[in-house]
């Protein structure tokens, strides 16, 4: 198990396969989201075509697509849309379209690539589009396409993971990312790396992106300014105190924890805002926010209100799990995994419980994007 901020990244994909504990299994709320900001795409898709007067090809990517039927969900509403413009702007001739899915090495494509051949035959049959599909596993923090080549690109749910785990967090001892207790360094720690990394980002992506082509990115937010704010990073807290107590008990070793931090970020709007217009290649057409739903209290006796809690609560358990359990199998090893995630469904039970009229700190962000 290597503990480097950068081989720790290499780990990093969600969980594989379609069984109990996989991204596949239980992405629901991801793929609701995409549903939510599904218009903000299909703007984005006509205004594209309109700009580029309906080329004959048309190459999309989403980056950072991960595994299974997420995968596919919003490549197909994205071709679907653009065939159905084409169809209604009178052209006879349909456009050639190539997917590109992309995501970091260790992803499983290959839950993806069995889903293929069913959605081409739907497509052909629902919209008869010509479409052709390919992975492209690479980070997106480097290049992955030729100069001027791709019209769209889309990545929601993924650009809040970082390249690396950011320095100077030596003293951050006690959490695995930010808290209401970390020192002031540690929030510039991880501001910092996200906007080298975003900038980065952009930056690859402008080479890339034709002219007016188009760019729609969806991440995981948050609503208040000040980082250190109660609950802001409420997710990690969590799971920082389930680790700890696996310390404590002997279980975990002290020095596993103390150097160990994810390598996530989520940003405000302001700061995706600021990173945009400093880098200088992107238009932004629109910005939305969506609040991140919290169960609220229903008014039942107390034995029934609180296993509907527990049931809640394992949810979200199983909910972060496939999101970071090859992270943390990387590091602490596959021995802990179930009491981590035992120990996070009672902790998150008892959160909702005590919290759930509190103002939501958790927001999805949707920036529109122009190429100049």
């Amino acid at each position: 198990m290597s503990s480097s901020r950068h081989s720790l990244v290499d780990a990093l994909s969600m969980k594989e396969g379609n069984g109990e504990h996989s991204y596949d299994t239980n992405s629901h709320y991801q793929r609701s989201v995409f549903s939510e900001i599904e218009h903000v795409v299909i703007e984005s898709i006509k205004e594209m075509l309109m700009n580029l007067d309906y080329p004959g090809c048309i190459k999309v990517a989403d980056l950072g697509c991960s595994s299974g039927r997420n995968s596919l969900f919003a490549m197909s509403e994205i071709v679907n849309t653009i065939i159905e413009s084409y169809q209604q702007k009178g052209r006879n001739n349909s456009p050639e379209i190539e997917c590109c899915l992309n995501d970091l090495p260790h992803n499983d494509f290959n839950n993806t690539f069995k889903l293929v051949p069913s959605f081409l035959e739907k497509l052909k049959m629902e919209v008869k589009g010509k479409c052709f599909v390919s992975g492209v596993p690479n980070s997106f923090y480097s290049r992955l396409f030729p100069s001027m080549s791709l019209h769209l690109a889309h990545s929601s749910f993924s650009l809040h993971w970082l390249s690396k785990v950011p320095d100077g967090l030596e003293n951050n001892n006690t959490s695995i990312h930010i808290n209401d207790t970390s020192p002031p360094d540690v929030y510039k720690s991880y501001l910092n790396q996200f906007k080298n990394d975003f900038s980065v980002f952009l930056r690859m992506r402008s080479e890339e992106i034709v002219p007016n082509g188009q760019m729609v990115l969806t991440f995981v937010g948050r609503k208040v300014s000040n980082p250190l704010s109660k609950d802001c990073f409420q997710v990690w807290s969590l799971l920082s105190d389930c680790i700890l107590d696996l310390v404590s008990e002997g279980i975990i070793k002290d020095s596993r924890m103390h150097s160990f931090n994810m390598p996530f970020y989520n940003p405000n709007e302001e700061e995706v805002r600021e990173v945009v217009i400093n880098e200088g290649s992107f238009k932004i057409n629109k910005i939305e926010t969506h609040d991140h739903i919290v169960p609220y209290k229903i008014e039942k006796d107390e034995e029934e209100l609180s296993l509907q809690f527990m049931e809640a609560g394992k949810e979200r358990a199983t909910g972060i799990r496939c999101i970071t359990e090859p992270l943390l199998i990387a590091h602490f090893g596959e021995s802990v995994i179930d009491q981590v995630f035992d120990k996070y469904a009672q902790y998150m039970a008892k959160y909702l419980s005590v919290s759930s009229h509190r103002p939501n700190m958790t927001v999805n962000i949707v920036f529109s994007l122009t190429r100049k």
